[in-house]
C-alpha cells in the first residue's frame, strides 16, 4: 500500500472507512480467502455452542436485537 493511498483512506469519514473495510473484506471472501480460526476463537465458539446446547431457550430474538441496535445507533 502506498503512502498516498493510505493518506486518502485516512481522509475519508468514519462511515466511509467502515464501508470501505466492508467492501474490502467482501472482496477477499469473493476471491477465496478463508482464514482459519485462532485456537482462542475456536475455544470461544465451542464454549458458546456448549452453553447454548445446555440452555437453548436462553436466546434473544433477532427483532429485539435489531430494535436495540436501531435505538442505540439510529436506523440507517
Amino acid at each position: 500500500m502506498t503512502a498516498t493511498l493510505l493518506k486518502q483512506v485516512k481522509a475519508l469519514s468514519i462511515n466511509e472507512r467502515a464501508d470501505l473495510a466492508q467492501v474490502l473484506w467482501e472482496s477477499l471472501i469473493d476471491s477465496g480467502y478463508d482464514p482459519q480460526l485462532t485456537p482462542s476463537q475456536q475455544a470461544k465458539l465451542d464454549r458458546r455452542l456448549k452453553a447454548h446446547a445446555k440452555n437453548p431457550d436462553d436466546v434473544v430474538p433477532w427483532e429485539a436485537v435489531k430494535a436495540s441496535l436501531d435505538a442505540k445507533y439510529g436506523k440507517p
